[in-house]
């Protein structure tokens, strides 16, 4: 459930996936939430870089945000095929992705850079989505906790905020498999990040937004979200339709 007095954000990361018709999955999503679903929870969609300003023009004024999936830590310069955090800001989008576990496999990201490119998004006006999670090996080895703290410490920068930074834990092991952790995990996990958050930043630590990420489904949703320390989701392939990413946001609950 959402730490009293934040606000659940639930959060769509259509990795690479989506050419321009997918965009009336976002049509139909904002067509059929109503005034309940945006008075409890924030809903932020981060589509391929190609759709941020056509999502952009499918919201219109209904109150969902759309961020990017990563963002190159300069603002600008010779970085052929990278784009900066100030770019997509220009384009209207209010929040960046940065540290998903796919980034850290597939590009050998390190925590020292996704500090970095958390740092650039808060340059550029946006709010940073900072992932952390371990992998299968690292929970059977029981290394779990120490882990995702280290990712967080390491990739948190100073002076970060609870409006502008959003820490999200996926397991890696749980990412597009089907599988979940247990409530028991997840809690235990999630309180560990508040822990070290409300260490580092004090009062702000006690009220960032920590995100729950590994296969969120409308099915599980409600369970979910009702855990301690949870105050929201990031779901992957199920805000690829409108429906299911419906149903996942309408299981939240509002803030304490």
């Amino acid at each position: 459930m959402p730490t009293p007095g934040v606000r659940p954000l639930i959060a769509g990361n259509w990795k690479m996936n989506g050419l321009q018709r997918a965009v009336a999955e976002i049509e139909a999503f904002v067509a059929d939430a109503d005034d309940a679903l945006f008075h409890a929870a924030d809903i932020l969609i981060c589509p391929p870089a190609t759709l941020v300003s056509a999502a952009m023009q499918a919201i219109g004024t209904k109150p969902v945000q759309v961020g990017a999936q990563d963002c190159h830590p300069q603002a600008s310069g010779a970085h052929t095929g990278d784009l900066s955090a100030e770019m997509f800001a220009d384009l209207g989008a209010s929040a960046v992705i940065v540290g998903h576990s796919e980034r850290r496999s597939d590009h050998g990201e390190t925590s020292a850079l996704v500090q970095q490119k958390a740092r650039a998004a808060h340059r550029a006006g946006l709010c940073a989505v900072i992932c952390v999670g371990e992998s299968e090996a690292e929970r059977l080895q029981g290394r779990t906790l120490a882990v995702v703290s280290e990712q967080v410490a390491e990739s948190l920068p100073s002076g970060a905020e609870a409006a502008d930074t959003v820490i999200a834990y996926e397991p890696v092991w749980a990412i597009g498999t089907g599988l979940t952790p247990t409530p028991e995990d997840v809690a235990e996990v999630h309180l560990a990040i508040r822990t070290l958050l409300k260490e580092r930043l004090g009062a702000e630590g006690e009220t960032m937004r920590i995100l729950y990420g590994g296969s969120v489904k409308p099915g599980n949703a409600a369970e979910l979200l009702a855990i301690a320390n949870v105050d929201g989701a990031l779901v992957g392939g199920a805000s690829l339709k409108a429906a299911d990413f419906l149903g996942i946001a309408r299981a939240a609950p509002a803030e304490a």
